[in-house]
């Protein structure tokens, strides 16, 4: 190995890292709000890149009727919930956001289906994949997880696989089973001698960065990030403080939804995916996740860019191995937090 390879496979675990880094704080954010370990995270990283691939072949996105039906059917469950007698948590009054879910799904797709989409600017296509991928969060916590919000948390972890195993399934029909790839937000680069550093790596630092920046503003400065971080450190003592923790949960999973459906749209260009390339992706974004003990921000981010720098490497040196490799990372940190993390109230019921 040469320096230019060394720099070559560098700037790859950077780029990969960023992406990993950015899955492993939502992971962080939705387990420490709803205790919910959120394995389809996955599913919004293949959802976005899917859709932008889908747009920019001119097809109808059929990612809108997934949406539509969520839409239909979280009506449906909340008509359901207010009947009278019915012995559940209080459930509050029908308002115009309930059925402005089904009008909204409504609108995107008739557009997915009536308005070709290959023509579009670039930025309007990612807004778009956006505006299809976001809502998917809030809709299915407020399916799967919201009525089994108090449960044991290895309930909640099976509910969280079925939905992993649904949605790859809804992800084949919807996409297919071939690979794509989406066209570079830009071609230009970035020579630094021995190393031209691709365009798109640098639109995944910048967005990474201004990422992880907004997050910071949005907990330290935003009364809606302030109530997130009251939640996780004490779910009971928010709800004490008036904080909704349906609220909480909502934001987590549309927070989720949307940094995974812009984490695909930004390595769509770098890598071919399939309808089932983000459980890979959502676990190496898992181990940096639990590098940092699901708890910290900055030290899950750090693993996770650790991850795909080892991950780079391991590719030169064993490539046959290298998932191998990165997985083993997982079991140091998994001995010493059991050997020093004390036990929840939960385990031991």
């Amino acid at each position: 190995m040469n320096a230019q390879i060394a720099l070559l496979l560098g700037q790859d675990g950077v780029t990969n890292g960023a992406i990993y880094a950015l899955l492993a704080l939502s992971i962080v954010l939705v387990f420490t709000v709803t205790r919910v370990l959120l394995v389809p995270q996955g599913e919004f990283v293949t959802f976005g890149a899917m859709t932008m691939a889908t747009l920019q072949a001119g097809q109808p996105v059929r990612l809108a009727w997934l949406l539509l039906v969520l839409a239909a059917l979280r009506l449906v469950w909340r008509l359901w919930a207010l009947r009278p007698g019915l012995r559940a948590d209080p459930q509050p009054p029908l308002s115009a956001w309930d059925f402005a879910g089904p009008l909204y799904a409504l609108i995107l797709w008739g557009i997915a289906y009536r308005v070709p989409g290959q023509d579009w600017p670039m930025v309007l296509q990612v807004l778009f994949t956006l505006a299809l991928v976001v809502p998917l969060g809030p809709w299915l916590y407020d399916l799967c997880f919201r009525p089994i919000a108090a449960a044991h948390g290895l309930v909640l972890l099976i509910v969280s696989i079925a939905l992993h195993v649904v949605l790859v399934g809804l992800a084949l029909w919807m996409f297919g089973a071939e690979g794509a790839r989406t066209l570079p937000f830009s071609e230009d680069g970035l020579d630094l001698g021995l190393l031209n550093v691709n365009a798109q790596s640098l639109w995944v630092l910048a967005a990474t960065l201004a990422l992880m920046v907004g997050l910071f503003v949005f907990f330290e400065r935003t009364l809606r990030g302030k109530a997130l971080r009251a939640t996780a450190v004490s779910r009971l003592g928010a709800q004490l403080m008036g904080i909704s923790p349906t609220t909480a949960g909502r934001t987590c999973f549309a927070l989720a939804a949307f940094i995974g459906g812009l984490s695909g749209t930004l390595i769509a260009p770098l890598t071919t995916l399939y309808y089932d390339s983000g459980f890979l992706i959502s676990l190496k974004g898992f181990v940096g996740a639990v590098v940092g003990g699901l708890v910290s921000f900055p030290v899950g981010a750090l693993g996770a860019l650790s991850v795909g720098l080892v991950e780079a490497y391991s590719t030169f040196w064993a490539s046959s191995y290298k998932e191998v490799i990165v997985f083993t990372l997982i079991l140091p940190f998994l001995l010493w937090r059991s050997l020093t993390s004390k036990h929840h109230e939960e385990d031991r019921a």
